[in-house]
């Protein structure tokens, strides 16, 4: 970390309006006007529509992420969490991946801190859901999933080989359709390479409280996305929750009962919740209560946008609805990120703020290999497709809005042999632990335990007896 004294602008989370926000402000600034600060607990940033495509294997990992050093070259990005912030004194405490905590002062401050999976006090979720959040739980899915498969396969017991076969995925939105769809066509494709396991051996179930699956696409296309998926075989279960799922034992609220090996949780997502300790002005719902100009309200050096941003929907406000507000998708976050960018610069030059306003485009969604729901928006006019030709449209979306020229040639690249080439179905899970087999193997060998002495048997002779036992005859 550098010292300087320019003026410092402090972007506290590296996600998609972090990296965004900051490329704008370094775009807008003229050279040394400030230094721009950008703080995250991992070096780099996840494009999170992908993360179905890569738990299905058809990314690669490293292509749905992009390092922040490398793309913000002309900014400080450090690696380590924002524990706490003095708006008093203008210095928010850093604490470090390792070493001791420092202070680090500040003139401007951008909030990107992004959502967290939304969960509930469920009996055994903590111990047996797996979220996806992160493309390090996308990785960690698709090679738990192989491994049930692998499990099954390889054991005759009957009960053992039903639950590793038995699939749940709780939550109904973009995620959880996207997730059981994707996963669901690789299981498929997979099942031709095990001799014992097969497709119509496997249960898939999609649970949602909510009376429709994929709300963000519409009624309509919503009921279409459902029918879809049950014709392929899996169970949606709506206006249904889970109650319990202690050691995989799943009961819904409707009665069922199942074994499953895996367990999905896709349930919404909520405000990050260190942002209750910043000091900041906050919604009902744990947001950073904003303006139509980013700004967090009562302040004129803060900004936030984004999953932990309650943003008031201009659009929508104009149309009658006086309560508004931007839905929490990539969508919005890019458009937010480059308002915002310019915001800081304004503000920070003394200059009148922008609004945001952005009226919806359209939502895609893709439910596997050439399967797919889209709406898209054109003034007035609704245009809803489905099929092969709705995924074309969320293919081609999502490959553009990936940041970095890099990645996008990457992801495309992929796509491009997933269509000659077959693909891969092999689990890798001990990369969750790749020093196991090692230790097993350096570990110091066990001390052999002492062997207690036995005292030699003493002499009976004073008794008249012999040593030797009598011998008949």
């Amino acid at each position: 970390m550098s010292t300087t004294e320019r003026p410092r602008i402090l972007v506290v989370g590296g996600g998609y309006v972090g990296l965004y926000a900051a490329q704008r402000i370094l775009k807008k600034m003229r050279y040394g006007e400030a230094t721009v600060t950008v703080v995250d607990p991992r070096s780099y940033m996840t494009y999170q529509p992908f993360l179905p495509e890569t738990a299905a294997g058809n990314i690669s990992p490293r292509h749905v992420v992009v390092p922040l050093r490398r793309v913000l070259k002309r900014a400080e990005v450090l690696t380590g969490k924002v524990s706490s912030i003095d708006q008093d004194r203008k210095v928010a405490t850093i604490a470090p991946l390792v070493g001791e905590s420092y202070e680090l002062p500040f003139d401007y401050l951008v909030i990107a801190m992004g959502a967290v999976s939304r969960t509930f006090p469920i009996p055994g979720l903590a111990e047996q859901g797996i979220g996806l959040k992160g493309v390090e739980e996308a990785v960690g899915l698709r090679n738990h999933v192989l491994a049930q498969m692998d499990k099954a396969d390889s054991t005759h017991d009957e009960a053992i080989r039903r639950k590793a076969l038995t699939f749940v995925f709780i939550g109904g939105g973009f995620a959880g359709a996207e997730t059981v769809g994707e996963l669901e066509d690789m299981a498929r494709d997979a099942a031709k390479d095990y001799p014992n396991v097969s497709r119509e051996d496997m249960r898939f179930l999609l649970v949602d409280v909510a009376d429709k699956i994929l709300p963000e696409v519409g009624p309509k296309l919503g009921e279409y996305g459902k029918k879809h998926l049950e014709s392929r075989g899996v169970e949606v279960y709506l206006k249904t929750g889970m109650d319990s799922c202690v050691d995989g034992n799943v009961k819904l609220n409707n009665g069922l009962e199942v074994e499953a090996g895996t367990i999905v949780w896709t349930a919404g997502v909520k405000p990050n919740p260190a942002l209750a300790g910043f000091g900041l002005p906050l919604g009902p719902r744990g947001h950073v209560d904003v303006g139509a100009d980013l700004q967090a309200t009562g302040t004129n050096y803060i900004w936030a946008a984004g999953d932990n941003a309650q943003v008031p929907d201009m659009v929508g406000r104009k149309n009658g609805n006086p309560n508004a507000w931007c839905p929490p998708n990539a969508q919005h976050a890019l458009r937010q990120a480059k308002v915002l960018g310019d915001n800081v610069v304004s503000g920070m030059r003394g200059f009148p703020q922008k609004e945001y306003s952005h009226s919806n485009k359209g939502a895609v969604a893709g439910l596997g290999l050439h399967k797919g729901v889209a709406m898209i928006v054109m003034g007035k006019m609704k245009i809803k497709l489905k099929g092969r030709l709705a995924w074309y449209m969320h293919r081609a979306y999502h490959g553009m809005a990936m940041p970095t020229f890099n990645r996008k040639i990457r992801v495309f690249a992929d796509w491009t042999l997933g269509m000659f080439l077959k693909r891969e179905a092999v689990s890798l899970g001990a990369v969750e632990t790749p020093r196991g087999e090692f230790y097993e193997a350096a570990k110091p060998a066990p001390k052999p335990a002492p062997v207690a002495e036995v005292p030699a048997p003493k002499a009976e002779a004073a008794k008249g007896e012999s040593a030797e036992p009598a011998k008949a005859g």
